[in-house]
């Protein structure tokens, strides 16, 4: 039995959401506040969190940022902001994925189980050797997720790696917004390719070399290529 763990100030929002966990099978465990529930995120290992962003004592961002400090579990933020800046920050402090409220209970309960999938995919393939892939003077370490110039290792984000290694498996293909989106968030949404364009700027400030044309270059109405 999977064991999900609600972080939600709201009390009426996070019954229902457990009971409805609850009825689809999940073990579940319900915290109002953000300190209690990284205590709990903590002391447990869990099969995936769900945060909400605005909490008492702590907020979801802080909750988010220390659990990736130690673990690496799966976490659905719920938050009533709808902006982009609040969605990406989210994802940059280490949330897998995220809901805006009011949702649908089925789609959260899609989300989840499409995260679960995803962990338990990477999960099996992560058992068998992987290979190491070389872009120009870029060496990507596909079993230990470390991307290197010569010496030296290119400190990147799990999105951004995650970024990276889907245009490097497929150079001279332009990707879409919509196919970077699902590959690498792991759902579609058109609404939402704008994140792909604020994540594609990330990655280029960090392996691009001042005054070189960029590894990732922009096919204007398309998508993004790196090119052999």
């Amino acid at each position: 039995m999977q064991s999900i763990l609600i972080i939600e100030d709201e009390k009426n929002l996070a019954r229902f959401v457990e009971l409805e966990l609850q009825h689809e099978g999940y073990k579940t465990e319900v915290h109002n506040n953000g300190r209690t529930g990284l205590e709990a995120a903590l002391k447990k290992d869990w099969d995936a969190i769900l945060l909400d962003l605005m909490l008492p004592e702590l907020n979801g961002l802080e909750v988010c940022r220390r659990v990736r400090q130690q673990k690496n579990t799966p976490i659905i933020m719920m938050t009533a902001r709808d902006s982009v800046i609040d969605r990406v920050s989210g994802l940059d402090h280490g949330a897998d994925d995220y809901i805006v409220k009011p949702f649908a209970i089925e789609e959260l309960l899609a989300r989840l189980r499409a995260l679960l999938r995803r962990i338990d995919i990477e999960n099996a393939h992560s058992k068998n050797k992987q290979h190491t892939i070389t872009y120009r003077d870029l060496t990507i370490e596909k079993e230990n997720r470390i991307v290197r110039r010569g010496d030296e290792v290119i400190e990147l984000t799990k999105r951004e790696y995650e970024l990276l290694l889907a245009l490097v498996e497929n150079i001279n293909v332009v990707l879409s917004r919509d196919v970077l989106l699902r590959k690498v968030w792991g759902y579609d949404s058109s609404a939402e390719t704008n994140v792909v364009d604020v994540y594609i700027r990330y990655l280029r400030n960090k392996i691009d070399v001042p005054d070189k044309a960029s590894y990732i270059q922009t096919v204007r109405g398309t998508g993004y290529v790196m090119r052999s």
